[in-house]
């Protein structure tokens, strides 16, 4: 028998390593062939490029799709979405792949849903069922309704998707396929790289021997109009503190504009004598850097998913991750600057928690290519409602 042919859509940094162990497995599966297509944010520069990690870490890209609209605003987003469709459309079409596989709940993703859908090729959606503060939870129930096979990394994301009308028999709990990296990291023990000459960055090269806090806060896409002032709160916060800090650059999402020339402002003002500044790093290099930090401060899932793995302490701000599942690592706080600082010394203080399984176990990558392999190829829905 031929083997059954995966394409797996990779269209931001955080995608890659959310289904980087799924990549590899599917891979390495000897029925499997992986065709892999990379879009959007993860070809561009000033994100970081995530296809060079893709392509170093031994990937064959088999198509790439470049369809970001320049504007960061909500009609960029709409319409590269819409120029999404048509690019992956055609790639599809190419490709002829036997099931489709899409990731979260970025705007991008809702592209590579619709193309599959209208094509009658199964689709295969990890990370549904989630909830969360913005426009993400939207998308990410969309496309939970145009799947067919749902990969969910914790229970109440099961349930929920059964709850939506799901079939039960294509509902399942593998976790979080990121995860599987955390997991590899757990027990290091040592930093074992030097980020400054490993990644570049631009900024001060504060010492780590003593502690550090990592910052990587994303614009809220219901809340965009704000981002700037939204950052600026936690710059102020970090520059009173004057801790050594590593700070990652934010996604593409609407509002990103105003996040990131609230930074430069700021740095120009201020200096910033502690903090260094990244656009991206490697996976596992990145939970390697949180596993050794003192805290993490921002609004990325990373603070809720791998760090309660981790059992790193989080200090999460404002609306993004509203009611997702939790760990015990976090501290919830709004965009005041008082606010954040007393929650990063207390979060300090406190130290490391005990490692949360809430959103799996580090198996997930193996669990999803075995799926992939056995499921039956369908592209219809079974009644459940």
């Amino acid at each position: 028998m031929p083997k059954r042919k995966i394409v797996v859509v990779i269209t931001a940094r955080p995608s890659y390593s959310r289904v980087k162990t799924v990549l590899s497995a599917i891979q390495n599966h000897s029925d499997l062939e992986l065709q892999l297509v990379v879009a959007a944010s993860a070809l561009l520069d000033r994100y970081g490029s995530a296809v060079n990690y893709i392509e170093k870490d031994g990937f064959t890209i088999a198509a790439k799709v470049f369809n970001v609209l320049e504007g960061e605003n909500l009609t960029a987003a709409a319409k590269t979405t819409g120029i999404g469709i048509l690019e992956l459309s055609t790639v599809f079409d190419n490709l002829k792949p036997d099931i489709v596989v899409t990731v979260a709940d970025r705007f991008e993703t809702m592209a590579t849903a619709i193309a599959a859908s209208y094509m009658n090729i199964p689709l295969a959606h990890i990370q549904g069922g989630e909830v969360t503060g913005n426009i993400d939870e939207k998308v990410r129930h969309a496309i939970t309704k145009l799947a067919d096979y749902h990969f969910v990394a914790s229970e109440n994301a099961k349930e929920r998707v059964i709850k939506l009308g799901e079939d039960p028999e294509m509902v399942f709990n593998t976790g979080c396929p990121s995860i599987d990296l955390a997991d590899e990291v757990l027990l290091s023990k040592t930093l074992h790289f030097d980020p400054y000459e490993k990644y570049g960055g631009v900024g001060a090269k504060p010492n780590l021997s003593e502690g550090y806090l990592v910052v990587m806060q994303h614009p809220v896409t219901t809340e965009y109009q704000d981002s700037r002032k939204h950052i600026e709160a936690t710059l102020e916060a970090i520059h009173k503190l004057n801790k050594p800090t590593l700070w990652f650059w934010p996604n593409v999402d609407a509002g990103a504009d105003g996040t990131s020339t609230g930074i430069r402002a700021f740095r120009e003002q201020h200096q910033l004598p502690n903090v260094h500044f990244f656009k991206n790093m490697e996976g596992k290099d990145f939970l390697q850097l949180l596993q050794h930090s003192d805290c993490l401060i921002g609004n990325s899932s990373v603070g809720i998913r791998e760090c309660a793995f981790l059992g790193v302490p989080v200090v999460n701000i404002g609306s993004r991750q509203n009611r997702r599942d939790r760990g015990g690592n976090s501290i919830d706080v709004d965009y005041c600057q008082d606010r954040i600082e007393e929650a990063i010394l207390d979060s300090v203080e406190r130290g490391k928690s005990i490692s949360s399984s809430i959103y799996g176990d580090g198996n997930a990558g193996t669990q999803i290519a075995e799926l992939l392999n056995e499921l039956p190829l369908q592209f219809h829905k079974t009644i459940t409602y």
